[in-house]
This record gives C-alpha cells, structure tokens and sequence, in this order.
C-alpha cells in the first residue's frame, strides 16, 4: 500500500516539496520488488462464501464497520448501504452524490461519513438527518457511541458532535504539523474515555467536553526533513479492555494502558498499516510485508513471516485461531495466530483489498477497491 502524505500548512514547504519531487525526478528510483509467487492453497480450514454485494469504488479510508447486526459500508462516490450481517440483504442503500473522504461510523442506529466538501452527514434509517461543516478534512472513520459523533480531523483535533441534531459539544485542537498522513487514524473508545491518535502520540480525553486526561507517546518524529519526521498513528487500532495498541507510521508499535494513561511498551519497526491483535498477541505487517505477531504484555516478538512480502497488505483481523489479511490482488490470506503459516486463502473480485477486514458475528468480511463486499463463514 502507497502510503498518502498531504500538507495542511505554508506555500513554502509546497515549494520544498516540489523541489524535492523535482530533484528525485532527476535520479533513478529502483523499481519496487516482485512478490514472490505463491505456493498452492495449503487449505487447512474450510470456509464458504457466504454473501457477495456490490457497494461501489472504496479507497483507503471507507473502512466498513459492524453495528447492530448490520455491515455499514460505503464508496468513494457517495453511495452507503446497510447489509444485514447474517443473510446478506441490503436494507437500506442512498446515493449522497458526493465524493467521500472518510467512513463509515455507526452505533447500529447513527451512521455518520464526511465527504470531500469537509462535511460531517448523519443518516437513519437510510435517510440524511443533518450535516455540519467541519474545521479541516478527515481520513478518519468518524466514532458514533454515546449518542455522540466523534470526529478526528487530519490537522488533529478531535470534535464531538450531537448524534441527535449534529450541534457542535466541543473542539480539541493542538499545534499543526506541516504534512500529515491521509491514512486512517486511530479513535476508539474505552470505558469513558475516548482515545485518539494525535502525531505520534496517544491521548485520552474526556468524551463529554474534550478535555486531555492523559497523552503518552508511540514514537518520536526522527530525520533531517518533514516527511522523515512523519510519525502519525494508523487505525485501526487493537482494543482487548484497556489495552489500546497501535502503529506509528514507519516508526513503531505500541501498546498503551488506556485506564492509567501509560506506556505498556512501545518496539521500533516499520509499517504502513494499523494493527489487530487477541489477548495473547498483536499482530501486522512491516513496510515490506513480513507478518509480524508480538506477545501482547511485553512487546517481545513471536514470530515473522516472510512468505507474503511485497504483496502489499491490508492491516489484519484476529479471528478464533487465524488472522486475516488482504492483499494487493484480491486475495484474503488466512494464516495460524500461533505461527503465521497458511491455513487457506480466499479470493475476490481481483481487485485491491486496502482496508482491514471486519468481524460480523461468525463471518469474515472484506470490501475490494472495486467495491465487492464479500463475507465468508467457517464449515
């Protein structure tokens, strides 16, 4: 996955950028490497594709999510629909005709997404109940819980906003970064704090009025330029209780108590996609696409894969005794929690697959670039 770097501050380090381009232009770039070719299917599991819908062109940031029973998904071009988890029907599906940069958030009742125009839309019900400008735009699936939306906007501030009407509660701001990543953050909920990625840091803030409890850091910004110094957190995040773990761009993986506000323990590695992880393990892939597991209380490795490099991944999903990860080609590789080998492989429509599968009750779910949605379920 090509990561995607946008600035949100001064025209002179637009020119320091275009100078940079120019420069790189001129000098050779080695050619990205081949994946491997793969070995034949071990199928150690059995699965059946359970239902299949067409949603419409996703990208990076329409990340599907799972709420009341239902699969909420959305396209870049505006379409959203609600899928019942367990048959496949659609329930409810609207054409916004608007492009979309970020998605989808529910509770099973609210589902919120923001368009291109930095616009904040709630629906329900399949209807549009109210939208709101935002400050800035938003990679960010907004979080919809407490009959609150919660916003993470790519300057980093967080918003919290009134499911029942959109009327703005509070705004947390903090000083700007020159570049940004337009990747997913990290916002998650635990108990009645609500958790945001804020550069390379994680923070806890009050739900109710956006007051800071308590910021810790993942990884710290290292390099002579802006982009070397690029350090956001990626969503999605992995949460077992208080245990918030997460990826700092191309830095390090971490995990945080969420309760204390502490640093549990933080291991440089690179990587350019968030993380999923059990009680006993967390796991990923590194910039190369080598499948990483590390031991959840400790940060100690597990175990390393190196069968899947280049392939381009999607971020992972634990599930039972697998973890599942998209590929560049459509594929779904579902390899052993214990040790990373092979337990089978699923296939799409071909295209990418560029964000973390989901869990909707027993069946696995993905949604491809070209906007199939496919859920499978173990036999």
């Amino acid at each position: 996955m090509t990561p995607m770097i946008s600035t949100t501050r001064s025209p002179r380090l637009w020119a320091g950028l275009l100078a940079a381009a120019m420069l790189a232009g001129c000098s050779s770039s080695p050619k990205a490497p081949e994946p491997a070719p793969l070995a034949p299917v071990a199928a150690l599991m059995s699965t059946r594709l359970a239902w299949n819908v067409q949603v419409g062109q996703g990208s990076e940031t329409l990340q599907p999510v799972v709420a009341g029973g239902r699969v909420f998904a959305a396209s870049s071009s505006g379409n959203v629909l609600a899928v019942d988890a367990g048959s496949g029907n659609v329930v409810w599906r609207v054409a916004l005709d608007q492009a979309l940069s970020a998605g989808v958030g529910s509770d099973g009742a609210t589902v919120a997404v923001i368009n291109r125009e930095n616009q904040l839309i709630a629906l329900r019900d399949g209807r549009e109940v109210w939208r709101v400008r935002l400050p800035a735009r938003s990679f960010t699936a907004p979080l919809v819980a407490g009959q609150r939306v919660f916003v993470l906007g790519a300057d980093r501030s967080v918003s919290g906003f009134d499911a029942a009407n959109g009327a703005r509660l509070w705004n947390q701001t903090r000083p700007g970064d020159p570049l940004v990543l337009s990747q997913p953050g990290a916002l998650t909920a635990v108990g009645d704090t609500l958790v945001a990625g804020l550069a390379g840091r994680l923070a806890g803030l009050n739900p109710d009025n956006g007051a800071v409890r308590w910021e810790v850091p993942v990884a710290t910004g290292r390099g002579t330029n802006e982009v070397e110094r690029l350090v956001d957190i990626l969503g999605p995040a992995s949460r077992i209780g208080a245990s918030v773990c997460v990826r700092a761009y191309s830095a390090a993986v971490g995990c945080v108590d969420a309760e204390r506000g502490s640093v549990v323990w933080t291991r440089q590695t690179s990587g350019l996609t968030g993380v999923h992880g059990d009680d006993r393990q967390l796991y990923g892939s590194d910039g190369e696409g080598r499948l990483q597991a590390f031991n959840r209380a400790s940060g100690q490795p597990a175990w390393t894969v190196e069968r899947l490099k280049y392939r381009k991944l999607s971020a992972p999903l634990a599930l039972g005794r697998v973890v599942a990860f998209g590929d560049n080609s459509g594929l779904v590789h579902l390899v052993s929690r214990e040790d990373g080998s092979e337990m089978t492989r699923l296939t799409t429509d071909g295209s990418p697959i560029v964000v973390a599968p989901v869990l909707a009750g027993d069946a696995l779910v993905v949604q491809t670039r070209n906007g199939g949605l496919y859920a499978w379920r173990p036999q």
